[in-house]
C-alpha cells in the first residue's frame, strides 16, 4: 500500500496564533456560499457548473463554497510539490490534491496515516485544471467508524432535497434556494439552533468553549481566526488550542475556511 506525508502549513505560522480577522482579500465581499460547507457526491463535483473560468462553482444553480465526500482512496500518487489522492465513492471518482510541506513533521503525522483501498472524508474547494477537475484538500483524515459512510450519503441527499422543497416542515422554497445562492449548510445550520445543543455535551471543556464561542459569533465572512478564538476561550498555548482545533476537525465539527488560521461551524 501507498500513502504520502506531508501538510500544508499550519496555525502556528507568523505567531503563536498565526492569521488575520480580516480573512483573505480574495473572498471578501462574496456572499455566504463562501463560508459553507456542502456535502457532496463526487458525481455532483464533476458536474458542477461555472459561468465562466472565474466564477463560482455551482450544483444545481446553487452556489458551494467548501465541499466534503466520503469516498475509497484507489490510488495515492506522492510527488515532489503535492500529493493526489484518486478517490471512488461509487457514483465516480475525483482526484484530491494536497499540497505538501515537508519541513512541518506534525502535519506529516497527521497526513502520512491515509493509504490506498481505505475510506476517507476529504474536504476542500473545487478547482479545475485544464479539463481537470479536483478537490484541493485542506483536510483529509481516514473514516473510523463506517456508519459515517451512510451518514454522508444520507446528509448528502438531505442537503439537495432541502435546497428543492425547503427546510422540513417549511413550505415552499427555501431562501437559498429562492435567491439562487448557499446559505449555511446543513451542518452549521444545525449548529446555529443552540449553544447548549446535546450534541455537543460530550465535547471536553476546551472544545465545548470553542464551540459555544463560534455559535455566539454567528456567521463571520471568512471565518473566525485562531488568534480571536484563542483571547475568547482563554487559552496562550498554542499547541493546545492547536490540537483541539486539530480535534473538532477530526470530528467533522468546524473547517477550515480561506486558510489553516480560519475556521467556521460545520456541524
Amino acid at each position: 500500500m501507498s500513502q504520502c506525508a506531508g501538510g500544508g502549513g499550519g496555525y502556528l505560522a507568523g505567531s503563536p496564533f498565526g492569521g488575520s480577522a480580516g480573512g483573505s482579500p480574495g473572498l471578501r465581499g462574496r456572499g455566504a456560499a463562501a463560508q459553507s460547507l456542502r456535502p457532496c457526491s463526487v458525481k455532483q463535483l464533476l458536474n458542477a457548473t461555472q459561468a465562466h473560468t472565474d466564477a463560482e462553482w455551482r450544483i444545481d444553480d446553487v452556489e458551494i463554497g467548501q465541499v466534503t465526500v466520503v469516498a475509497q482512496v484507489v490510488t495515492i500518487n506522492s510527488q515532489a510539490t503535492n500529493c493526489v489522492y484518486w478517490l471512488d465513492d461509487g457514483t465516480g471518482r475525483i482526484e484530491a490534491r494536497h499540497w505538501v510541506d515537508t519541513t512541518s513533521s506534525e502535519e506529516t503525522d497527521k497526513w502520512g496515516g491515509i493509504t490506498e483501498n481505505t475510506y476517507v472524508r476529504a474536504t476542500g474547494s473545487l478547482k479545475a485544471f485544464g479539463n481537470r477537475r479536483h478537490i484541493n484538500a485542506t483536510h483529509l483524515r481516514a473514516i473510523k467508524d463506517p456508519h459515517e459512510i451512510y451518514f454522508h450519503t444520507l446528509e448528502t441527499i438531505h442537503t439537495v432535497l432541502t435546497f428543492e422543497k425547503g427546510p422540513p416542515g417549511g413550505p415552499g422554497q427555501s431562501p437559498a434556494t429562492q435567491h439562487g445562492n448557499a446559505g449555511p449548510s446543513a451542518y452549521s445550520a444545525q449548529a446555529h439552533s443552540a449553544s447548549n445543543n446535546a450534541q455537543f455535551s460530550h465535547l471536553p471543556t476546551l472544545q465545548r468553549k470553542i464551540i459555544d464561542h463560534m455559535i455566539e459569533e454567528g456567521p463571520v465572512e471568512g471565518g473566525l481566526d485562531v488568534g480571536s478564538i484563542a483571547r475568547a476561550v482563554g487559552v496562550s498555548n498554542a499547541h493546545t488550542l492547536s490540537a483541539a482545533l486539530d480535534a473538532l476537525m477530526d470530528e467533522g465539527h468546524i473547517f477550515s475556511t480561506t486558510d489553516d488560521s480560519h475556521f467556521s461551524l460545520s456541524v
